[in-house]
């Protein structure tokens, strides 16, 4: 079971132990600070996840996402479902319709294996309209 969260405005993807970043920082990140080894340059374009080397035990951010995936499947699928693929941002608009904030606002929990079972063509349906500029 992976879980998810978020780590300076990128994905935090926490999978058996090993923890991945997806998509790009969105604010300065001390990842010293946060428990991690600095991983140097993040470029999102060019490796659109980067595995992270833990220092101590991390807590995630809530809420936390799970999804029924490891390893670098679970960073591929969030990647390709949840980042802008011009600029490797994470979308706050996919990620607060996957958090269904209404929905799930008392929750710090959220199963989300349903992502990883959507098919790619529906989601990019989803993806498509939610990202169009109104």
């Amino acid at each position: 079971m992976g879980r998810v969260s978020r780590l300076s405005g990128a994905i935090l993807a926490e999978t058996d132990g090993n923890y991945y970043l997806i998509g790009d920082l969105k604010e300065p990140c001390d990842f010293e600070k946060a428990g991690f080894e600095n991983p140097g340059e993040i470029a999102p374009l060019k490796e659109p996840f980067k595995r992270l080397t833990a220092r101590r035990a991390i807590e995630l951010k809530l809420p936390v996402l799970e999804i029924d995936l490891e390893g670098e499947p679970l960073a591929k699928l969030l990647s390709r479902s949840l980042t802008i693929s011009r600029n490797g941002s994470v979308s706050e608009r996919l990620w607060s319709l996957i958090l269904d904030a209404e929905e799930n606002e008392d929750e710090e929990t959220i199963q989300a294996s349903w992502l990883a079972s959507m098919p790619a063509e529906i989601w990019d349906v989803v993806r498509e309209s939610i990202l169009k500029c109104k």
